[in-house]
């Protein structure tokens, strides 16, 4: 079931909807966390991999053009994963780095215990 999980980071790279008027409420380029992953049979558009994004409830599907579907999830393959920035990350462990010196913190003297 590709490389998602919930919780991840994923962007948006496919917006499209071809042949649907109502927005669809993801956008290209955009970040977005997954809240579930899993196969989704749909009665038009058949079995796929889908997510659900923290980010959109979509509610019920049951507009004119909708499909009677709750919350229905978006296909996986308009996302991909969200991926670090590797070569930044390698970048700063190559970079110098001050010089910092740390001194020790003054000890205090023990006290002395009295007699009473």
């Amino acid at each position: 079931m590709n490389d998602f999980y919930v919780g991840q980071k994923v962007v948006c790279i496919d917006d499209k909807f071809k042949n649907v008027s109502i927005d669809q409420l993801i956008r290209k380029g955009e970040i977005y966390t997954i809240r579930w992953v899993g196969l989704y049979k749909h009665y038009v558009d058949g079995e796929f991999v889908g997510i659900k994004v923290e980010e959109i409830h979509r509610g019920n599907d049951d507009g004119p053009e909708g499909y009677g579907a709750a919350d229905m999830p978006y296909r996986a393959t308009r996302f991909r994963p969200l991926v670090k920035d590797k070569i930044g990350d390698l970048r700063k462990l190559l970079a110098p780095k001050p010089d910092v010196s740390v001194e020790p913190e003054p000890k205090t003297p023990a006290k002395k215990k009295e007699k009473v």
